[in-house]
């Protein structure tokens, strides 16, 4: 019998509810709460299509991963290539060609640094690098940032500063401490300890798009190289043209001693991670011929993943998507920004190239401001639904809130996204944020119901 996948998702069952019997039913009962539980048929570009052909505007890009959007011909050719093409994959005591020209191709985007690692995502580069820094300095103390996300693994969640992630893992890797982002203060006085391997940091922190000041990345880089420690830019949502630059660190002119990508690079099909080292950090990890597979993954350098990462890279070129991503992303940020002095709700709007955020608090008036202490009183951050929500439900746009109880959308949206686009954005945003603006109305009995949901939330785990 031929194996036919177009009969198997053609079938009666229904996604939501095989997820709920055999998957995660807590994520089914969130996405049906907030209405985002659509049946999706097609992804192209920064567009999905739903199956009454509803077309909806994706600002959430799989988290970042479809940077050059989805199904892009050009990636789609490329696996295409690789898997008629009969190559010899992962033949493990062999070399992969596609693995060095990737690497050839990547490191010719980050000067300053000589050799790469491949693997599987961008959690398991941040455990590389966790590693690489250990390694190459004979310290055992990594700095992380409050706030930060390096991804949800063992070593990768010791790196991670917010609790909703590490709460119920405990204990986690000993030996990594918290720092306040932009705190170069505090960065001295743990680096002056003299047992800290490496700050790992995220160059705009993708929980709360946190931007920092202009003098911390570039200090905090020197600081490290002075007491000894290495200076570790995590760039695996920043990374791949995102914010205008090939890395975020670009802004700042910072001399990274290794450099964390994945998401992007992966064209959106094949998982895909990368580690960007320079060689004397490399050479302390892999010092020895019987310690030449010290570190690795089976499946890293699979030739699909490097063929993946050498067609997006093309794509970025041919397209100047990263061009596109600086011009058009500044001119969101104005449109945006204007929503400051337009409406109450709204404190800031931050980032660079297309990583956005939009910040909401307390309002001066005082109808608005009993409103929104009602929903702060039920959970913190809780207001960010009366966005999200309309703007799919009226809007037909995907958003996300930027993080666990906080007050920040944020806005990740393809690298292809056009000028109609950004009307788009533009418009559907100010009518869903106007809207949260009329107290008693409809957003705000949406409001009360999300209210009395996380009340009783609280209470059943109390």
């Amino acid at each position: 019998m031929t194996f036919d996948l177009a009969r198997l998702m053609a079938g009666d069952a229904d996604k939501y509810d095989l997820h709920d019997r055999y998957l995660n039913t807590q994520l089914v009962k969130v996405l049906r709460t907030i209405g985002f539980d659509r049946n999706y048929v097609r992804g192209k570009g920064q567009y999905l299509y739903d199956q009454d052909g509803q077309r909806h505007l994706d600002l959430l890009s799989g988290f970042g991963t479809f940077a050059i959007g989805r199904n892009h011909p050009t990636v789609i050719a490329a696996l295409q290539q690789v898997l008629t093409g009969e190559l010899p994959n992962l033949v493990q005591l062999d070399v992969s060609m596609l693995a060095g020209l990737l690497a050839q191709r990547l490191l010719g985007y980050m000067p300053g640094l000589d050799k790469m690692f491949f693997c599987n995502s961008g959690a398991e580069a941040v455990e590389a690098a966790i590693k690489f820094s250990r390694a190459a300095t004979r310290r055992p103390r990594i700095l992380f940032c409050e706030h930060a996300f390096h991804g949800l693994t063992y070593g990768a969640l010791s790196l991670n500063g917010d609790k909703i992630f590490r709460t119920g893992f405990e204990p986690l890797l000993p030996d990594c401490t918290a720092i306040p982002f932009n705190s170069l203060e505090r960065l001295e006085q743990e680096l002056k300890r003299g047992d800290v391997a490496a700050l790992i940091v995220e160059p705009i922190q993708g929980k709360g798009v946190n931007m920092p000041s202009d003098d911390y990345l570039p200090e905090a880089a020197r600081l490290c190289h002075k007491y000894g420690a290495l200076f570790v830019a995590d760039e695996i949502q920043t990374g791949v043209g995102r914010t205008g630059r090939f890395l975020a660190i670009e802004h700042w002119g910072v001399d990274a001693d290794m450099v964390l990508l994945a998401k992007a690079l992966s064209g959106g099909f094949i998982p895909v991670g990368a580690v960007a080292v320079k060689k004397w950090v490399y050479d302390k990890v892999f010092d020895r011929m019987d310690r030449a597979v010290v570190h690795g993954s089976t499946f890293a350098k699979n030739e699909m993943a490097m063929a993946a990462g050498l067609a997006t890279l093309d794509v970025l070129e041919d397209e100047k998507l990263i061009e596109h991503a600086d011009a058009i992303g500044t001119e969101i940020l104005a449109d945006l920004s204007t929503f400051i002095l337009k409406h109450e709700f709204v404190k800031d709007v931050r980032g660079k190239g297309l990583m956005i955020g939009i910040e909401f608090g307390t309002p001066r008036s005082l109808s608005l401001k009993a409103a929104w202490a009602l929903l702060e009183q039920a959970r913190k951050g809780l207001f960010c639904q009366l966005i999200t929500i309309p703007l799919m439900k009226d809007h037909h746009v995907l958003s996300q809130v930027a993080g666990d109880a906080m007050n920040v959308i944020k806005l990740l949206p393809s690298l292809t996204i056009t000028q109609d686009d950004r009307t788009w954005i533009r418009e559907s945003f100010d009518a869903a944020i106007a809207d949260s603006h009329r107290v008693p109305g409809a957003v705000w009995d949406l409001g009360k119901t999300l209210a009395g949901h996380s009340l009783r939330a609280r209470a059943g785990a109390a």
